[in-house]
């Protein structure tokens, strides 16, 4: 990529937020919380981009480390009485943690078989919330103290957004991410070449479950309450998935892009069209799949609109 290209992209970057900085004073609660969650979605999207858009190896169980987040973070305030910004870090050490521990065994599986011990792996943990009532409070929840916090939340949103966005961009222009994309081209010939596949998808794995984890945890002090229905649905990961792909996946501008605006239209037919937004939705979705398969910068591509080195 071209210094202009980074000039450009730098400068695009610069001027959402200082937009996102004047929505709180200006707008009433529902738009704050409208562009936190979108927020939100975009840190999912990117962090499940580090680990599927850059390895291939596509992840239907990313939700696990945004509801360990959520009840490390819920946990640590509820519980043992931590201030909520020190348990978001805690919360990402947790995430971490339990990425490299769950990801040693599921990385070894390739394809479809990873992907179903994803899936698997995210609604066991889900059965296990809802049995641990010691830990997790089980089906009852848990509930933060009844506060207003429309305004630390967003502005905490903002930040590990901005923070994600930095590490993706990284990733991207590293020889970190080069590695990361040679295991997606081809992994017997990534590791023929010296490359320590194992270590380098399972650094991916964690690095993409910090930032989902502390989006978790801000969500959860944000809602003031949680139960391991919702902290672990499996919806969020296919919203996150869809986001990035929608985007462009293996790209740092794409699950932005993908995330903002599909959310917005998530958001505009849930209001438009209460009792049918999710065939709505559905139906917006397949009409993309059909006509844009590789997601908004593939077509901007095709299409002569923007060069390749320019999306990332």
């Amino acid at each position: 990529m071209s210094k202009k290209d980074n000039l450009r992209n730098l400068g695009f970057l610069a001027g959402g937020i200082v937009l996102l900085l004047f929505v709180p004073p200006i707008f009433s609660i529902y738009v704050r919380s409208f562009f936190m969650f979108m927020m939100m979605y975009v840190i999912l999207s990117l962090s499940w981009n580090i680990i599927s858009g850059y390895t291939g190896y596509i992840n239907f169980g990313h939700v696990i480390f945004y509801g360990v987040g959520s009840y490390a973070t819920a946990i640590l305030v509820v519980d043992y009485g931590w201030h909520w910004i020190p348990s978001l870090f805690a919360a990402a050490v947790a995430g971490f943690i339990f990425a490299i521990v769950l990801g040693y065994p599921v990385l070894r599986l390739k394809g479809p078989y990873f992907a179903i011990a994803m899936l698997g792996a995210s609604e066991g943990i889900r059965v296990i919330a809802i049995n641990w009532h010691s830990l997790t409070h089980g089906a009852d929840g848990i509930s933060f103290p009844n506060i207003e916090n429309s305004w630390e939340t967003y502005h905490a949103m903002m930040v590990v957004m901005i923070a994600t966005i930095i590490v993706s961009y990284w990733v991207g222009h590293s020889r970190f991410g080069i590695r990361l994309n040679a295991i997606r081209e081809d992994e017997v010939a990534a590791e023929s070449l010296g490359i320590n596949t194992t270590f380098y998808k399972l650094a991916a794995f964690g690095l993409s479950a910090v930032f989902a984890a502390m989006a978790g945890g801000i969500q959860g002090y944000k809602t003031l309450y949680l139960e391991p229905e919702s902290e672990f649905f499996i919806l969020i990961t296919i919203y996150m998935k869809l986001f990035a792909m929608f985007g462009g996946k293996g790209t740092v501008i794409g699950p932005i892009l993908g995330a903002a605006l599909l959310y917005s239209v998530q958001e505009y037919t849930w209001i438009r069209f209460p009792t049918a937004h999710l065939i709505t939705f559905g139906i917006f979705i397949i009409l993309v799949a059909r006509f844009m398969p590789r997601g908004l910068m593939g077509y901007a591509i095709d299409k002569g609109w923007a060069r390749k080195g320019m999306v990332h």
